[in-house]
């Protein structure tokens, strides 16, 4: 499994060091632009995800035109 996980800069260190610790945590840095494509892609799946349940009826969708109006 794979996390993109945003940290403030005065904690990264401290918070790499940690998970280095661990063998089954492999670290490997990805660039601004690689982690912005990364979040559009979970965000993405998380639309997917909730159309899904608004199509099975387990979450509730709103109308279009109440979107549009908010923009």
């Amino acid at each position: 499994m794979q996390v993109v996980i945003d940290i403030k800069d005065n904690k990264a260190d401290f918070i790499l060091d940690w998970l280095k610790q661990y063998s089954f945590v492999k670290i490997k840095s990805v660039s601004d632009k690689k982690a912005a494509k990364a979040q559009i892609l979970q965000e993405l799946q998380e639309a997917v995800d909730f159309m899904k349940q608004v199509s099975e009826g387990k979450a509730e969708g709103r109308p279009i035109k109440e979107l549009l109006d908010e923009l």
